[in-house]
């Protein structure tokens, strides 16, 4: 549970990913495994370097015991239970809300990808340069908030990284750029023959409520034809050292039913602002249950 320990072992895990990488298709299951690993020891290294119960199952209490000094009283240390890579992943895009460009949806390709091969041998070779494209888009981040040397850290690597990061960003920025124009056709073949007024009266009815669905919505301007459309996200609570302070939206997904734009997570930071938290309402405390606040308190040394 020591913070410098996972860094160090993230560094090598990677190194080992990358070197598996450049040997083409029949390594990559190797690639994908170890870059998951790799992934996860850092976000666990920066959880950890804010207090070792953030990387604990809580539902574990020899585990509580260890990362909070009292491990005398819990069996072994080699017994401890930590979290896998999609709470880990939660937990720091809970603390970084700003600076993760990969959410939870965004995650799931690299988290399956690495827990395929480990529990089943399973994993898609035509997909493991755009799995390995995420890892590499989450960890950076991470690097520098730890202030990790990206030059250390990536080593004899480190074009490859840059090279596979900007084609990634130019593939979605051309996929972008499609959905906009697709998106604009298709609104200007709705409404092109309407006057303004009778336009305007068909906007405000179509797109005054979002979309049923089962997350939180808020209104955001369409970019490709300027109706209301709707941005779909988790909720999210921004705190700070006096405690718990605003409430916002962290979007992962955005459609306007004026032209049918739809923008998975993956694309949202190409639209301008629809990848923008968007401030809410609510009450703090109406989006924390009792257990939250237990953890909040030992946390804090309450």
């Amino acid at each position: 549970m020591d913070s410098e320990q996972l860094k160090r072992s993230s560094q090598r895990w990677m190194s080992a990913a990358l070197a598996a990488f450049v040997e083409g298709p029949e390594s990559y299951d190797f690639a994908v495994h170890h870059a998951g690993i790799a992934t996860e020891h850092l976000l666990k290294a920066y959880l950890a370097g804010i207090h070792p119960a953030l990387i604990v199952d809580g539902r574990h209490f020899d585990s509580l015991l260890h990362a909070t000094g009292l491990g005398s009283h819990a069996a072994p240390l080699t017994k401890v239970k930590t979290i896998g890579l999609a709470e880990a992943h939660e937990r720091v895009l809970k603390l970084l809300p700003k600076k993760i460009p990969i959410d939870k949806k965004a995650l799931e390709p690299l988290a399956d990808a690495r827990n395929g091969v480990a529990h089943s041998a399973i994993h898609d070779a035509t997909q493991a340069e755009a799995v390995f494209t995420i890892c590499l888009r989450l960890v950076d981040p991470v690097l520098e908030e730890l202030k990790i040397d990206p030059n250390g850290y990536w080593g004899p690597y480190l074009v490859l990284h840059h090279k596979l990061v900007d084609e990634q960003v130019r593939q979605e920025r051309v996929t972008a750029e499609a959905l906009l124009v697709k998106a604009r056709a298709m609104f200007e073949q709705r409404f092109e023959h309407m006057s303004s007024k009778e336009r305007d009266v068909v906007l405000a009815s179509i797109t005054s409520q979002p979309l049923l669905t089962m997350s939180r919505e808020a209104p955001k301007k369409c970019p490709a034809c300027g109706s209301q459309g709707w941005v779909a996200g988790e909720v999210n609570l921004y705190a700070d050292s006096s405690g718990l302070n605003e409430v916002y939206l962290v979007p992962y997904g955005f459609h306007c039913a004026a032209c049918d734009l739809e923008v998975g997570s993956k694309l949202l930071i190409h639209f301008g602002d629809l990848n923008e938290d968007v401030l809410l309402d609510d009450d703090p405390y109406d989006h924390i249950d009792d257990e939250q606040l237990i953890d909040e308190d030992i946390i804090r040394g309450r």
